[in-house]
């Protein structure tokens, strides 16, 4: 009986995501959106605002808002991780404060549906895009069924924005410490995917917003990327990371993760 091929694994989709930073009463806190539960990936978690690179963010138009010299080689990414968060939680990282009125406007019009530099432009929001900076690259483990390729960044919050959340992926937007965050999620009061488990972990011992952007992979644009592996153990099956990747722990039970 002639041998089955072994599946090759589902493309990785390219994607970012931005994870905004502010110094709060209790110290580092950090910008997360509850998912709608009726979504396909992540059901009801709590993750940081993100998503899927369009075809849009590829655009020259971009170029333009680099401050000095040739912009990043991950443009792009940038571009994906801002809008994201901008249609999801209704903040714009924007390198000078937004008029009275013009960020309600910007919501409104990404509401509508209106294309992002159009919105920005009409707005009058210069995006910083030179203020964010990659902390890892997580990549969905190669036995999914859906799978995303993902730059994470770490950036200081705006000032004078509140979140106010789509309503559609987002259905709740909080800011709260990453130490907050795993105890709810150890209580049973919060559910985490596993790349956002592994990033709290890491955050969770940054006492302010220097000390986390202490760790952003400066001068990596492309961050040698994570990619988790199923592995049989004499304990039972893990989720394992390699060595020197900067996240902890190396071995997650597998029965303790969610990956989707």
């Amino acid at each position: 009986m002639p041998e089955t091929a072994p599946q090759s694994p589902v493309p990785a989709h390219p994607a970012a995501t931005l994870i905004l930073l502010r110094d709060g009463p209790d110290g580092l806190e950090l910008l997360v959106m509850e998912r709608h539960a009726g979504l396909r990936f992540a059901p009801g978690a709590t993750v940081f605002p993100g998503g899927r690179m369009e075809a849009m963010d590829h655009d020259p138009h971009w170029r333009r808002f680099w401050p000095d010299g040739d912009p990043s080689a991950d443009l792009a990414h940038r571009v994906a991780a801002l809008r994201e968060c901008a249609e999801e939680c209704g903040v714009v990282l924007s390198r000078d404060p937004l008029a009275p009125g013009a960020l309600d406007e910007l919501r409104r019009a990404l509401a509508a549906g209106e294309g992002f530099a159009e919105a920005l432009e009409r707005a009058g929001a210069v995006p910083a895009l030179d203020r964010m900076a990659p902390l890892a690259r997580w990549v969905t483990p190669e036995m999914l069924p859906r799978r995303f390729d993902t730059l994470f960044y770490l950036a200081p919050a705006p000032d004078g924005q509140q979140p106010v959340c789509d309503g559609g992926e987002a259905v709740d937007t909080l800011w709260a410490s990453p130490r907050r965050l795993l105890a709810e999620a150890g209580a049973g009061r919060r559910r985490l995917v596993y790349a956002t488990r592994m990033t709290l972990l890491r955050l969770a011992g940054c006492a302010d917003v220097a000390a986390a952007m202490s760790l952003a992979r400066l001068g990596l644009e492309f961050p040698p990327p994570i990619v988790p592996q199923l592995v049989e153990t004499p304990s039972g099956p893990v989720l394992r990371i390699p060595e020197g990747c900067g996240f902890s722990p190396l071995e997650t039970p597998a029965e303790h993760v969610r990956l989707g």
